[in-house]
């Protein structure tokens, strides 16, 4: 069983990478986040790794951090959601937003991940949103989503959606504008906040 590969980066593919570890090229499928963080070809990189045994082939699934790992690990847990579906989703959300969309229960965002039908979305949400609180970086974001659903924080939050972001975005960027000015803070304020918070993101 492979759990790291450290060696020199050899080529990069549009779905994974080549490790060159002692002269032996491990293929190693990865995440478009993962790819967009390795260095340049020829210079020394490390991937954490989970390995794939099937009675025809033996995949390995390349990691960045931790938390991307720990995430792929807990999609596949869902029924539907094989390796390359866990990474399709690691694609076009990183393992903070995916944290907020189960949390907000926003299938819609999960649905962006080529593959992930509508009733897939829903299953993912239905099986994974407990499991989220034991996961960094969400978390955090746990006792937040329960703040959302009640008094300004809630308000906060459905005015931004109104506003035409994702329920997920929305409270993101709320979540972080009650860490800053705090639990009491009126709704007019978080909103103001989250706004800031939301232009201060880089695009997903």
């Amino acid at each position: 069983m492979i759990a790291k590969l450290a060696g020199v980066l050899d080529q990069v593919t549009p779905d994974g990478a080549v490790i060159d570890v002692g002269g032996v090229g491990y293929l190693a499928f990865c995440s478009s986040h993962t790819l967009a963080r390795l260095p340049p070809a020829g210079n020394a990189v490390r991937l954490l790794i989970e390995t794939h045994v099937r009675e025809d082939h033996i995949h390995l699934y390349g990691f960045y951090d931790a938390a991307e790992r720990d995430w792929f690990r807990l999609l596949t847990t869902v029924q539907g959601v094989g390796a390359r579906l866990a990474l399709a989703l690691l694609s076009v959300m990183g393992p903070d937003e995916l944290g907020r969309a189960l949390l907000a229960q926003d299938r819609a965002a999960l649905t962006r991940a080529e593959g992930v039908g509508p009733r897939l979305a829903a299953r993912i949400v239905n099986e994974l949103r407990d499991e989220v609180s034991g996961l960094a970086p969400a978390a955090p974001l746990a006792a937040a989503a329960a703040a959302a659903d009640q008094g300004p924080a809630a308000d906060a939050v459905s005015a931004l959606v109104n506003l035409g972001y994702r329920r997920a975005e929305a409270l993101g960027a709320v979540a972080a504008a009650m860490h800053r000015l705090g639990a009491a803070a009126a709704a007019e304020s978080l909103i103001r906040a989250g706004l800031q918070e939301l232009a201060a993101s880089p695009p997903s």
